[in-house]
């Protein structure tokens, strides 16, 4: 336990890598095409993959509607339990509010394509079919 602690103190780590062991996201590979894509900074300077991140970094992060600013406080090499991945970062305040307010907000909107009208009618159902090339 010990020696892993002297891991995650001082060294640094490619920023895919960091990415994944804070969960962040599900594959290195996402988190690259999101370095590569600009969904990432780093110290307000956009990042490619290769990128070194260190404790003291600040990261943001934009992934779908969501948008977190996150202070590295460790690197770790393996990818651990959510519980140790959420040691390696802290997300500031304004982010967190932020991010809650737009899942609120996300939560309140209605699905897509929510506004069905039901069945089809038989006129509805025969364009569909017509549309489709699947004939009765």
């Amino acid at each position: 336990m010990m020696h892993q602690e002297a891991e995650r103190s001082e060294q640094g780590l490619r920023i895919d890598k960091w990415l994944w062991a804070a969960r962040f996201f599900k594959t290195r590979s996402l988190a690259a095409e999101a370095l590569t894509g600009g969904k990432v900074d780093v110290n307000g300077e956009r990042a490619k993959p290769s990128r070194t991140v260190r404790p003291g970094d600040r990261l943001g992060i934009r992934q779908g509607p969501y948008e977190w600013t996150v202070i590295v406080r460790g690197v770790a090499k393996l990818r651990g339990p959510a519980s140790l991945a959420q040691g390696l970062y802290e997300e500031t305040e304004a982010s967190r509010i932020k991010r809650e307010a737009t899942a609120a907000q996300l939560k309140l909107q209605r699905p897509p394509g929510f506004d069905s009208g039901g069945r089809p009618s038989k006129k509805e159902r025969r364009r569909l079919s017509r549309f489709t090339g699947k004939g009765w």
